[in-house]
């Protein structure tokens, strides 16, 4: 189990259902090693009452043993949290707060690590029930320092000289690391002692040595006695250092090397601040940190301390359970600590503007369970972190921060905390249009907000959204965007209690705040690249109220007029642009459907008619359709122009009525002009063949004998 526990990132998921919740309590796992600064571990059994202490431990120097668990609470470098799972299962949170970084060469920073082992220490967690221990969690932590490069990475790219104006080394007969390789008379590790017993023989040419055998085209390669009367005047003199193997290797070039796959853990190295920002590099701020936001990873939890990543918009929902009021960020933030001054990306600063609000409906916040008066609340909670970056070319030009807060109960309860990062290139968001001009199919259904700022109008993005297929409980339902032509149905489950169902209004207020997070959109754009600064590109989405006749009571167990299933209806009509499809929306309509929720008690089980805490899952659902609106409806055919074909266009190649279609003012393939000088031309060589052929020619004939 240890060495399943020893990850870098010691995150520990291990569920427990305790049957027996009177059993005593205890942790699971026991003890943990961890080279990480997160440990994570679960206490089990009947936590009523139980408070956990934190303490550092140092065996005794006799014998060598810990010391017994106890309830007092020591000072460490470690922050405790502890979050409830279910009645019997507390899930315990072990985060180092402080500094991983190496120190440097005279370093006045007192929190960094002295040593590459930054940390050796023993840690115990106990659960005390009235100051008497219940159980004990040890820890071993061994942590070693973060090292980040000093210098800027290069792309490690191999640079070869051209060998014929450099080479490749300055001794190439130097082959033997720190030895004396003989007869080499440039190696540094020959001796001026071992140097005197072959000054006289070094080696000479390229690689030091010469090359064998000789070319035979050189003239030194033939003695006299052999050579043939005409090698005198072909043979070449050259010396030794000049051979056919110089350049044979490399004339120079910049090698870039291809990484090959394996099985290691690559070692990652940290981004370093840059003069400009391109698209995905991370931002800094003034003092080389990261500027980061909760987001999802890949396995669908949040990461508190995601970097933001330039011109990369980020949405993120991050649900958390409270036992308790948070003390620290996310979840509790305070408007100095988020007034940072940015790195700009053009060698300028830039600090973030805060904007402060208050959630008065917390109802996309607080989702799950629905609570009651009398509950104790937790003042100024971070709901929501909403940053609007502006850029203009490779930097930032401004960044605005809306913070929402909001009091939210204490006890039990799913907190759905939202982030969000936009980036703004002037008036409009950076955010692909829909269509050039109309929709096309399977692009985004583009809604927004009205505002009116001074005497103008300036029309801001709003999301039009259902829930994804599968997603669950409504509290952490995730959301997906509507996209054009394609009809959808989606819908997730909300827990509720025979204790809700007394309050009908109050379910109904619940059920329609969650449609409502759905559209927050009052108009809807005609075409997929609308103008946000005028209204005519914009049409107003119209909401069906429901039948207010409708009776809205209910009995015991029961609520009628839930607003349970919306269903929107958009209407466009198809034209043609540049051979493809493309449509425009003429009109959007909203309706809400009611239905009546009752508890089932059927089954054999009536446990949830008889107590008032088991829920049961109603489905809220939401289905979006689109339909087209023929156009160019004209009076219907008559039986003559369905059977007499002969001269209609539209069915036949040859097309009599336009044959003079050269000679009008629709024909625009030519100038007109043009078109009437080929077209009178053409007339009067059909008139002179005409004149000129064999009717006229029998004419003239039958003239001439008549008046003969």
């Amino acid at each position: 189990m240890a060495n399943i526990l020893s990850t870098p990132c010691a995150w520990i998921f291990f569920i427990v259902l305790i049957k027996d919740a009177k059993s005593n309590v205890v942790f699971q796992p026991s003890y943990i090693v961890t080279p990480g600064p997160r440990v994570s571990a679960f206490l089990l059994g009947n936590i009523s009452g139980i408070s956990l202490t934190l303490s550092s431990l140092s065996p005794f120097n006799s014998s060598g043993r810990l010391p017994p668990p106890t309830c007092s609470e020591e000072l460490t470098h470690w922050v405790l949290t502890q979050d409830l799972v279910d009645k019997t299962t507390v899930r315990v949170q072990l985060s180092l707060n402080r500094s991983l970084i190496l120190c440097r060469n005279n370093d006045t920073n007192t929190d960094c690590c002295p040593e590459p082992l930054c940390l050796l220490e023993t840690l115990r967690v106990s659960a005390c029930l009235e100051n008497t221990p219940q159980a004990s969690l040890l820890i071993q932590a061994k942590i070693y320092a973060q090292v980040y490069p000093t210098d800027p990475v290069s792309d490690n790219k191999t640079v070869i000289p051209n060998q014929v104006y450099r080479p490749l080394g300055s001794c190439p007969c130097d082959l033997t690391l720190g030895a004396c390789d003989v007869r080499c008379c440039c190696d540094k590790d020959c001796s001026p002692e071992v140097l005197k017993l072959f000054v006289s023989q070094c080696l000479m040419g390229p690689f030091g040595g010469e090359v064998s055998p000789v070319p035979d085209y050189l003239c030194r390669a033939q003695s006299v006695e052999n050579a043939p009367d005409w090698f005198p005047f072909l043979c070449v003199i050259s010396p030794p250092d000049n051979n056919p193997f110089l350049g044979l290797f490399y004339e120079g070039d910049t090698i870039t090397p291809v990484p090959r796959p394996s099985f290691q853990t690559p070692v990652l190295s940290a981004a370093l601040p840059k003069d400009n920002y391109r698209q995905g590099d991370p931002i800094f701020t003034t003092s080389d940190q990261y500027i980061t936001i909760p987001q999802k990873s890949l396995v669908g939890q949040c990461v508190d301390h995601a970097p933001v990543a330039f011109l990369k918009n980020v949405q993120a929902q991050c649900v958390t359970r409270l036992l308790s009021c948070p003390t620290g960020p996310p979840l509790q933030t305070t408007p100095t600590e988020l007034k940072v001054q940015v790195r700009d990306g053009q060698r300028g600063v830039v600090t973030v503007d805060v904007t402060d609000e208050m959630a008065v409906d917390l109802s996309p916040f607080v989702s799950s369970p629905l609570v009651g008066d009398g509950v104790p609340l937790c003042e100024n909670v971070t709901l929501a972190l909403d940053y609007k970056f502006f850029w203009k070319g490779n930097g930032l030009t401004n960044i605005t921060l809306t913070r929402t807060l909001g009091n939210v109960p204490s006890v039990n309860v799913a907190l759905t905390s939202r982030y969000s990062v936009v980036f703004l290139n002037g008036d409009a968001l950076s955010q692909p249009i829909s269509g050039n001009p109309d929709y096309q199919v399977g692009r985004l259904v583009i809604g927004g907000v009205e505002d009116t700022l001074g005497n103008s109008t300036v029309i801001h993005r709003a999301p039009v959204s259902l829930w994804k297929p599968g997603s669950g409980l409504c509290g952490s339902a995730e959301m997906r965007p509507v996209l054009f032509g394609e009809n959808s149905t989606a819908g997730c489950l909300l827990p509720v209690n025979l204790q809700n169902l007394t309050q009908c209004s109050m379910v109904r207020e619940t059920v329609a705040s969650l449609q409502r997070a759905l559209i927050p959109a009052t108009l809807i754009a005609k075409n997929g690249d609308p103008h946000f600064l005028s209204l005519t590109d914009w049409l107003n989405i119209t909401f069906v109220e429901l039948n207010s006749s409708q009776p809205m009571g209910g009995g015991t167990g029961t609520c009628s007029g839930i607003p349970s299933h919306r269903h929107i209806h958009i209407m466009s009509f198809a034209t043609q642009v540049g051979g493809l499809p493309q449509w425009e929306i003429q009109g959007v309509e909203v309706s809400d459907h009611v239905s009546t929720w009752k508890m089932e008690c059927g089954g054999g089980d009536p446990t949830p008619c008889l107590d008032q805490v088991v829920t049961q899952f109603f489905p809220v659902t939401f289905s979006i359709t689109f339909s087209d609106i023929p156009i160019n409806i004209g009076p219907p055919k008559t039986r003559f122009q369905i059977n007499f074909t002969e001269y209609d266009c539209d069915r036949n190649d040859v097309c009599w009525p336009q044959l003079a279609f050269p000679l009008t003012k629709y024909y625009t393939g030519e100038s007109y002009s043009l078109s009437l000088a080929k077209g009178l031309t053409l007339v009067f060589f059909f008139i002179t063949a005409s004149l000129l052929g064999t009717p006229w020619k029998q004419i003239r004939q039958a003239w001439r004998s008549a008046s003969i």
